[in-house]
C-alpha cells in the first residue's frame, strides 16, 4: 500500500505545482492541449508572450514526472488495494489500465507539444488533430477512472 499512497500523493503534489506555474497562462492549457486545427494553435500561442511560451515548455518534464506517478497511481489503486477487489474482473482490469492509458496520451500530447512549440509548423494540420485527440482522450480516460472508482467505492460493502 505503501506504493500507492506514494504515487498518489506524489501524483496530486505534482499536479498541484504545476497547476500554480501554469496559473498565469491566458489561455489556458487546455485550450492548446483541445486545438484541433494549427489556427487554433496559433491563436493559444500566439495570446502568450515569449515568456510565457517558455513557461509552458519548461512544465513539460515535470508534466512527464506527473504522468509517471499518475499512471503508476491507477494502476497500484486497482491491483494493490481493497477497493476493487470485490468488482468482477472485468472491471477490475478495466480501471486498471485506465490511467496508465491516459499517461500514454498524455505522454504523446506532451511530445507533439514540444515539437509543435519549437518552432511554427503549421503546414502539417495532422498533427494538431493527433495531439489534440491524445489530449482529449486523456480526458476521457481520467474521468473514466475517477467514474470506476466512484462505483467502487458505491458498491464496496462496508
Amino acid at each position: 500500500m505503501a506504493a500507492v499512497w506514494l504515487s498518489g500523493l506524489s501524483a496530486f503534489a505534482l499536479l498541484a505545482g504545476i497547476a500554480w506555474y501554469l496559473a498565469p497562462l491566458q489561455p489556458n492549457i487546455l485550450a492548446l492541449q483541445l486545438a484541433f486545427s494549427p489556427r487554433a494553435f496559433a491563436e493559444v500561442i500566439h495570446a502568450w508572450s515569449a515568456a510565457d511560451l517558455l513557461r509552458y515548455r519548461a512544465h513539460l518534464p515535470y508534466d512527464y514526472l506527473l504522468l509517471a506517478c499518475y499512471g503508476s497511481f491507477g494502476y497500484l489503486l486497482v491491483s494493490r488495494s481493497t477497493l476493487f477487489a470485490a468488482q468482477p474482473a472485468a472491471l477490475r482490469n478495466f480501471a486498471m489500465w485506465l490511467l496508465p492509458l491516459a499517461a500514454a496520451c498524455d505522454a504523446t500530447e506532451n511530445a507533439f507539444h514540444w515539437w509543435l512549440t519549437e518552432v511554427p509548423r503549421f503546414d502539417i494540420a495532422w498533427v494538431y488533430g493527433v495531439s489534440a485527440a491524445c489530449a482529449a482522450g486523456k480526458w476521457l480516460l481520467l474521468l473514466g477512472f475517477w467514474l470506476a472508482v466512484l462505483y467502487a467505492l458505491d458498491r464496496r460493502k462496508d
